[in-house]
């Protein structure tokens, strides 16, 4: 029996059970039990009570049944502050919440609603909101033109599968004149998961996992949004702007991370190193994770770190999680990219 399972059925016959009757049960260091509680947790199969060492473990479905607030809007003239103003009033979320995790709720909430008022196109949206005994999530769901067509038709890009990836870059927005483009980018980053569902592209992040994963559902009209976060989550807003926006930079979004595995696993041609690093020049540090890549061809690699290095000398170039042969890669081309950009 898999060890998350042996969790489930230890639990199962007990209401509850801490850390240290799991670890002796099951045998397992902390280390090991606590990444398959966490895999539990995020898949909301059991709830958590308490803090560290006090911390305890029960089935989901012996917890406190979730409280859900469902509204229909119309998006014209709605005020996503109102909106959020009211959800918090009515579910108590000032009393059910850390403020840390309440100040991510509502830039979570209020940016992804704003997003569905002023960008969808949809003549009314609906908001979904459920308080469960370990986190909070929401739901938002229009029925306008859809975010990956959206940004394709505004950039003129080939394919909504584009559209995906300068979204992940962030600063990417159709209304730059009302907005910064920061919303999507900074909302995947501070919760413990984030979904973007539109036509037939799903994207999800998962903090648990620590990971962003692309498929292809069945076709959703619109723009579905998922987002979710522990009630005892230590994560805070602050933190997240500062990795991005850091006071080297005066506070402003003038770094970006780019998860290169996104859309194929082997990059071969100067062409796809175009559409990747396609108005990355509007960042002064890129770090580009090639977690999961298997290989880029000579092309590719130095299209990225020698030709977009040297055209732009003041953007620092980060490789992260290459394997060997990517690495090797990298250094053979970024030879003759300016200093800062010399592979290591």
């Amino acid at each position: 029996m898999k060890p998350k399972q042996q969790i489930l059925t230890f639990l199962s016959r007990r209401p509850s059970a801490s850390g240290g009757e799991l670890r002796a049960h099951l045998k397992l260091s902390r280390q090991a039990l606590n990444l398959h509680l966490r895999g539990l947790l995020a898949d909301h199969k059991i709830v958590k009570s308490g803090m560290t060492r006090g911390a305890s473990y029960m089935l989901a479905n012996r917890a406190a049944q979730p409280v859900t607030l469902s509204r229909s809007l119309a998006t014209k003239d709605c005020d996503e502050d109102r909106v959020w103003t009211e959800v918090e009033a009515r579910l108590q979320l000032k009393r059910l919440l850390r403020s840390n995790g309440l100040l991510i709720l509502r830039y979570a909430f209020t940016e992804m609603l704003n997003n569905a008022i002023d960008h969808s196109q949809s003549d009314r949206c609906m908001v979904r909101i459920v308080v469960g005994p370990t986190f909070v999530s929401f739901e938002i769901r229009d029925y306008g033109i859809g975010v990956f067509h959206s940004v394709a038709s505004k950039f003129h890009l080939p394919d909504e599968e584009a559209a995906l990836i300068e979204l992940m870059k962030g600063k990417t927005t159709t209304m730059p004149q009302a907005h910064t483009g920061e919303g999507i980018f900074f909302t995947s980053r501070v919760g413990d998961t984030f979904s973007l569902k539109s036509h037939r592209i799903q994207i999800e992040w998962s903090r648990a996992k620590d990971d962003v994963f692309v498929s292809q559902p069945r076709f959703t009209r619109g723009t579905l949004v998922q987002f979710s976060v522990q009630r005892n989550t230590r994560q805070a807003l602050e933190d997240v702007f500062g990795e991005f926006a850091p006071q080297e930079y005066d506070f402003q979004f003038q770094k970006t991370n780019v998860l290169v595995k996104l859309l194929q696993p082997d990059y071969v041609s100067r062409s796809e190193a175009r559409r990747l690093v396609a108005n990355l020049e509007k960042f002064r540090e890129i770090v580009f994770d090639f977690r999961d890549v298997r290989s880029v061809g000579q092309g590719f690699a130095d299209e990225v770190f020698r030709v977009f290095a040297n055209r732009n000398p003041g953007i620092v170039l980060r490789p992260e999680n290459t394997n060997p042969a990517v690495m090797a890669m990298i250094r053979h081309v970024s030879r003759g990219a300016p200093n800062g950009n010399q592979a290591q």
